[in-house]
């Protein structure tokens, strides 16, 4: 036998050994809970941004930041606290060291709250926070039990009512005038409810057996994507006779990226009889997730091209 094939399975029997063993396992399964909600953070601190462009107020980077940081605690918890549901629907998160996730998402939460408080604005920092809680966890006081988690679009409704607020709430703290932040609230958490449907049409198998009412569970998926299709085509209506009118800044190319992007995650990702490859998995978290990425990204160029 020659040196170089003795080598050569000598490397492969140590990348067994390393891709096999329980602590790699832990590891990964750690490094991947602490990584899973960085795109959803990095992707709300854009949210605000966006915000307060249509408020046509100054965008604050550090309320940015700190509201990324607060949407990052807020996801981490949820996944290291962990549900029914997710040893179907995250089983990549399954034998992580959920302590390490905890006491990152608090410290995230500190950072992020202490911004936040400095400028006036710690009631919105708790706002998901708490809601987060009580809709993973619940709380029992006696006979008395809250949880939001079960009922027919109740997680649905909680997220776009949560962070529609959360966004629209920093982003409008110094603004004048009620219906503009209104108009924002309700195109944010239009699209956070949309947006929290499509993936849910992934998770049909861990809600089912979580016994979760999600809207794919029980309306089904062609009922369920007319009834999205609809909400996306009146948000985006309300907020295009808004820049028209004046109530908001005039950003038509946000509303116009927003309404398109919306139409093909609609149409391509509420669909469940194909198992959904890596590539589409892909596509579809830059769609969804990546989209205020994409808008300011674009507006960027546009506004460097017209300057």
């Amino acid at each position: 036998m020659s040196s170089n094939v003795f080598f050569g399975r000598f490397e492969r029997f140590l990348r067994y050994r390393r891709n096999n063993a329980p602590e790699f396992k832990q590891r990964n399964a750690t490094l991947k809970l602490l990584k899973s909600s960085i795109l959803v953070a990095f992707s709300g601190a854009l949210r605000i941004h966006i915000a307060f462009l249509l408020l046509q107020t100054n965008s604050s980077i550090l309320t940015c930041i700190a509201g990324g940081l607060v949407i990052y605690s807020v996801y981490t918890l949820d996944r290291a606290l962990g549900s029914e549901e997710d040893i179907v629907n995250r089983k990549e998160l399954s034998g992580s060291r959920k302590e390490i996730g905890i006491a990152v998402s608090m410290l995230t939460f500190v950072i992020g709250s202490y911004v936040l408080a400095k400028e006036g604005l710690l009631a919105l920092a708790f706002l998901p926070f708490i809601i987060g809680f009580l809709y993973s966890k619940g709380i029992t006081i006696g006979k008395f039990t809250l949880k939001l988690k079960g009922g027919l679009g109740v997680k649905n409704f909680v997220v776009g009512l949560t962070w529609g607020a959360f966004i629209s709430g920093l982003a409008g703290s110094a603004c004048n005038s009620m219906l503009p932040v209104v108009l924002v609230f309700t195109f944010f958490g239009v699209k956070l409810f949309i947006n929290s449907t499509i993936y849910d049409f992934k998770d049909i198998k861990g809600d089912t057996l979580a016994g979760i009412k999600t809207l794919p569970v029980t309306l089904g998926a062609r009922n369920t994507r007319n009834f999205l299709f609809g909400l996306h085509l009146l948000s985006h209506l309300i907020l295009g006779i808004a820049l028209i009118n004046g109530v908001l800044g005039f950003e038509p190319l946000i509303v116009l990226y927003s309404f398109i992007c919306g139409l093909i995650c609609i149409q391509n990702y509420t669909v469940t009889d194909e198992e959904e490859t890596s590539f589409q998995n892909l596509e579809r978290t830059i769609l969804v997730d990546g989209e205020s990425t994409s808008i300011v990204g674009l507006r960027a160029i546009a506004n460097a091209f017209l300057a």
